[in-house]
């Protein structure tokens, strides 16, 4: 499926606050917890809870989001399909991040490992 612009913008748009509940009822649906959906962001976006919170306070839009997050070096290891988009072909660099961290969300809820989910050798204590 081919990423059109006005989906790039509407993504753009978008605000995490929006977004963000849906994430947690996924995972706490699936019986994971609220600190491993904050691990998984913090890895992808070096934001902590406080920060995290701090950004669904303000209703920053994904643009801004991203635009602050320190995105982790091995995000290019996040592959695979999400909403019928294959991430690696993604080619708008914001919509690909935000997809990133839907993989993430979604490999959270399926019940993989940690140490999977945040592309580590090492387990995660």
């Amino acid at each position: 499926m081919k990423v059109t612009s006005e989906h790039n913008q509407r993504i753009a748009k978008m605000t995490f606050a929006s977004v963000y509940p849906h994430y947690l009822t996924k995972v706490e649906k699936k019986g994971r917890t609220k600190e491993e959906l904050h691990q998984v962001i913090e890895w992808l976006t070096g934001f902590d809870e406080f920060k995290v919170q701090e950004l669904i306070a303000e209703k920053a839009t994904f643009e801004a989001f991203f635009q602050n997050a320190e995105l982790n070096p091995n995000a290019h290891l996040i592959k695979g399909v999400i909403c019928g988009y294959r991430i690696e072909e993604i080619d708008n660099p914001l919509t690909q991040q935000v997809r990133y961290l839907d993989k993430l969300v979604d490999e959270l809820a399926k019940g993989r490992k940690m140490e999977k989910i945040l592309r580590n050798d090492e387990p995660v204590p």
